[in-house]
Formats: C-alpha cells, structure tokens, sequence
C-alpha cells in the first residue's frame, strides 16, 4: 500500500498550528513527498493533515515566499521545480557574490561588525544542537546578511536580494542534511577569521568554498532521494 505523503497534524507542540502546517508541507517538499511541478490543492492538503484550509492557505503563501512554491495566475499553486542546473547556475552566481562580499568586508569591517560576526556563528553552534531548522536557517541567513553589510557595496545587497528566494530554498534544503550545519560553524568561523585577519584573498576564497560545500551536499542528497524513488 502507498505510503501517505502526508499525516495528520498533531497538537503536541508549542507552536502555532500555522507554523506546524507550514513546517509539514515544506518538510515534504524537501523530502520529495510532494514533487516538482505538483499541484497544491488546498482543500486535499487540509483534508491530509485534518485541519482547515486556513493554515494550509497561509503554509503556501509562506512557501511562496521561501521560494518552495511558485503560483500560477489562473492555476493555482504548485511545488517549485528545480533542475540540478537550476542549482549549479544560482550556487556559481552565489558563491561569486559571497567571495566577492567577504574579499570587501576583510577591507571595509568595523570592530563592531566583527564581534557581531563571532556573535552569530556562536548562536548558529547553539542553535546546531537542537531542532529547529526555521531558527537554524534565520541565524545563517543573518550571518551572511552581515557580511553583504561589511562590505559596503550597496549593489551587491540588491543582486543578492533578488536571487533571495532561491537561495533561502536551498539554504533551507542544505542545513536539513543531517551533519551540514556542523560544518557550516566551523567554515563560518573560518571565514570571520580571515575577515578579522583582514585576509582579502582568503576570506574570499573560504567563503567560495563554503557556498561550495553546501551545493555539493545539496546535489548528493538531491541524488539519494532520487535513487529511493525510483
């Protein structure tokens, strides 16, 4: 017998049923449970996890936003689809954007701007240990968020905030493989340390090298859950 894609929600958390209903159908998402290019039907999507349209509603707009949903004017919504060169084209501009960012902030950081840095890469390793991942990601997006700053180049702030959508999805997918944000701590504390050294060439290529890593076990993961459908 087929496997549900979804199960219904259970009330045993802390959490608003809003957050639960999103956090449900984005973990399917990632999962491969609701596929690429597949309808999300409102009504079917309520009736699976036994609550009302009203947070499913909310969910997909939220999923919009984070780029896991794309709506159809007419149509309706529907799972995002990204192929592995939809990745590898947004992971090659990132990782250009982060080199060229970090190179910028080795030059241009405050002392305030770094004691910021190694704020956040140790609220990233605290949030590491638990099981979270709406923080998880919300922490390492801030983290980036304030090298863009160190660098004072405006324009670069705008390019990146146009590919946001993509890169919060993959951000998201990335730090759900188990062991990934480990190693994401440790790169970023590499990276604030060629910024603190004022190490232009390394803190660029550390954090070319960072986005890297994510990409490559993005891919590979992408690649496992292929194999287990097929």
């Amino acid at each position: 017998m087929e496997q549900p894609r979804l199960v219904p929600i259970k009330l045993d958390s802390y959490k608003p049923l809003r957050e639960i209903v999103f956090e449900t159908l984005r973990e399917a998402i990632i999962q491969g449970r609701l596929g690429p290019g597949e309808r999300l039907m409102e009504v079917q999507l309520a009736d699976e996890m036994g609550v009302s349209r009203t947070p499913v509603r909310e969910a997909i707009r939220k999923l919009e936003l984070e780029g896991f949903v794309v709506m159809i004017p007419r149509k309706g919504a529907y799972v995002a689809s990204y192929s592995v060169k939809d990745i590898v084209d947004v992971f090659e501009v990132r990782a250009a954007l982060e080199g060229l960012a970090a190179g910028l902030a080795a030059e241009r950081v405050t002392a305030d701007e770094l004691e910021e840095m190694e704020r956040a890469v140790l609220q990233i390793y605290e949030v590491s240990h638990g099981n979270n991942l709406d923080v998880l990601v919300a922490k390492d997006t801030d983290f980036h968020d304030l090298i863009y700053k160190a660098s004072r180049n405006q324009r670069l702030v705008q390019i990146v905030t146009h590919l946001k959508e993509q890169i919060q999805r993959f951000r998201t997918t990335s730090l759900a493989v188990p062991g990934r944000s480990k190693d994401a701590v440790e790169e970023h504390r590499s990276i604030v340390e060629a910024i603190s050294d004022r190490n232009v060439e390394l803190a660029s290529s550390l954090a070319r090298e960072h986005i890297e890593n994510a990409e490559q076990l993005l891919l590979s993961a992408m690649g496992e859950e292929k194999e287990k459908h097929d």
